[in-house]
């Protein structure tokens, strides 16, 4: 009896051992988490990555409206929380770039992240937009679809995810070459420079752009636009090329 007492008192301690190096472990894990967002990795540093979002306020980012209490800071994410619209952009102007991005939208929503964008007054006519869009499961997503060149060159596969999903997308500009990256699939290849015309785009149909696109300003800011419904955006980091 004293044996079988003395077994079950180390099964016992071996189960709390156990059981309290589980919850060390899961609390690392949870920790290592939420470290991980809106945090440059070693690699990230040393390639020469920087954060555009630190995660807790919007330190580096300006907004074109008087009243910028529709943009808040939700559990780590750039979230606008208001009816209508509003553009947020980095007070920081980059010409050559890569930009990661994370975002999710919500059902229906609308919006749209720009990049090279000049004059701060006119986002739609001086700078460039990757729609965003509540988009997903279309097979032939159009020039106004999520991972779209807006209005001028639709993306090559839909590579969105469902509404309330999180989506990374990288946008690489070199030059006259922009390369879009979703998913890990690779979206849209355009080179501005064949863009000869203003309000005509290479498959012949019409934009509405007054300026022809080999003619956009190859610098200016960054830019998260809500244009309809609950969109937020995370992990912001650019790398100048």
């Amino acid at each position: 009896m004293r044996t079988a007492r003395m077994l079950t008192v180390i099964c016992v301690i071996l189960l709390e051992i156990t059981a309290a190096g589980w919850r060390a472990y899961s609390a690392s894990q949870d920790i290592g988490a939420c470290q991980s967002d809106n945090a440059l990795t070693p690699k990230e540093a040393s390639d020469g990555w920087q954060l555009l979002f630190d995660g807790r306020t919007l330190n580096g980012w300006g907004c074109t409206e008087a009243n910028t209490k529709g943009w808040v800071i939700d559990n780590g994410a750039i979230h606008y929380n208001k009816q209508g619209g509003g553009y947020l952009y980095t007070k920081e102007r980059f010409g050559d770039f890569e930009l990661k991005i994370d975002f999710m939208v919500d059902h229906g929503t609308n919006s749209g992240i720009f990049f090279r964008w000049d004059k701060l007054s006119d986002p739609v006519q001086t700078g460039i937009e990757m729609q965003v869009l509540d988009s997903a499961g279309k097979k032939r997503p159009g020039k106004h679809d999520c991972g779209a060149i807006y209005d001028v060159l639709e993306p090559s596969e839909n590579a969105m995810k469902p509404a309330l999903q999180w989506n990374t997308v990288v946008i690489r500009c070199r030059g006259p070459y922009i390369k879009i990256t979703m998913n890990g699939k690779q979206v849209i290849a355009m080179n501005l420079d064949k863009y000869t015309e203003p309000h005509k785009n290479l498959d012949g149909t019409r934009n509405k752009f007054a300026t022809a696109y080999k003619d956009m300003p190859r610098e200016g800011h960054i830019g998260l636009q809500a244009h309809g419904g609950k969109v937020w955006y995370k992990n912001i980091k650019i790398r100048k090329l």
